[in-house]
């Protein structure tokens, strides 16, 4: 896997390299192989349907502190074994009532994300498609976001038609912030939309609005402190209809909130995923925000989704 140019704003600059531990992941069976850029890794040398000792769990948490993003191939799960798998890195995430299966459902801590050619009904209709999903952090809208997200891949389209998604370090973000932007928001915090989804779409039961300081959604700390590593984070969720709190003006929460993304987004904080059917990635939503690259529409790309419970952001 190597790094695309498709993962936000050109940069003639080469990617940060971050320094890399060298933690005895060997001595759990694990090779850990990381990525040509500024954050994943695969992991090999396990098959994640089977039952994992304690010294097991704990490489893999320090592989996925260290590297943000985990890639695990040829992983071929049953719902279940998929749920048990994530069970490693913390508990389940409860099924949110505004996007997952309604209550009842045998297994409704997966979402399945999916785009299947043909006619839409109307639900079908307010979901990505075969679309761009914008740069954003999984669920930031809600009190207690979830610490990771598990992706895993059943069917996908071939990798030239687009569909690969792409991960950024919101550490390296944060570290290398301007001074004079680092002053301005330290300490600041953005209400993050809870109303439209990645790809810009209203969610069932809001209403549009055209003033983001009547957005809807939690506020939350431009600048977190990651619970595990204690390291300081860029939080930004989603950047259409975002406010920075106490901003004087509408014109200065947009000026604010347009520099951080711009820096942000550059490509040189960011390594793009190229699909395979059995692929599960595993990303820390705490410190690493994603996109989807659109693909083209004639082809399926089934999906299914399980996240890690967080806290609230400090």
């Amino acid at each position: 896997m190597t790094r695309t140019g498709t993962a936000g704003a050109r940069d003639p600059r080469p990617p940060i390299a971050p320094t890399r531990r060298h933690a005895p992941y060997a001595d759990a069976g694990l090779e850990i192989i990381p990525m040509d850029g500024p954050l994943a890794a695969e992991v090999r040398g396990i098959d994640l349907r089977l039952p994992t000792d304690a010294r097991t769990r704990k490489a893999l948490n320090d592989a996925w502190a260290e590297h943000l993003v985990l890639l695990f191939r040829g992983q071929h799960f049953e719902n279940d074994e998929q749920l048990r798998a994530i069970q490693n890195f913390g508990e389940l995430q409860p099924p949110n009532p505004r996007t997952q299966p309604p209550a009842g459902e045998k297994f409704p801590e997966l979402l399945r994300v999916q785009h299947i050619p043909g006619p839409a009904d109307a639900a079908e209709a307010r979901r990505l498609g075969a679309g761009e999903a914008f740069w954003h952090t999984d669920m930031s809208y809600i009190d207690e976001p979830p610490a990771g997200s598990a992706l895993y891949a059943i069917e996908v389209p071939p990798d030239e038609t687009g569909g690969q998604t792409c991960f950024s370090n919101m550490y390296l973000a944060c570290e290398t912030l301007p001074a004079d932007l680092r002053k301005a928001v330290e300490g600041r915090r953005i209400v993050h939309d809870a109303a439209h989804n990645s790809g810009g779409k209203l969610r069932p039961g809001y209403d549009e609005v055209d003033d983001p300081r009547k957005t809807p959604g939690p506020q939350h700390p431009i600048l977190r402190t990651h619970p595990v590593t204690g390291r300081a984070a860029l939080f930004l969720g989603r950047r259409p209809y975002a406010w920075f709190v106490g901003a004087a003006s509408v014109a200065e929460s947009e000026a604010l909130l347009d520099r951080l993304w711009a820096h942000a987004s550059q490509e040189r904080f960011a390594w793009c995923h190229h699909w395979r059917p059995g692929d599960i990635v595993l990303w820390d939503n705490r410190c690493a925000m994603h996109r989807r690259i659109p693909f083209d529409p004639s082809y399926r790309r089934i999906m299914r989704r399980a996240q890690i419970a967080g806290d609230r952001p400090a």
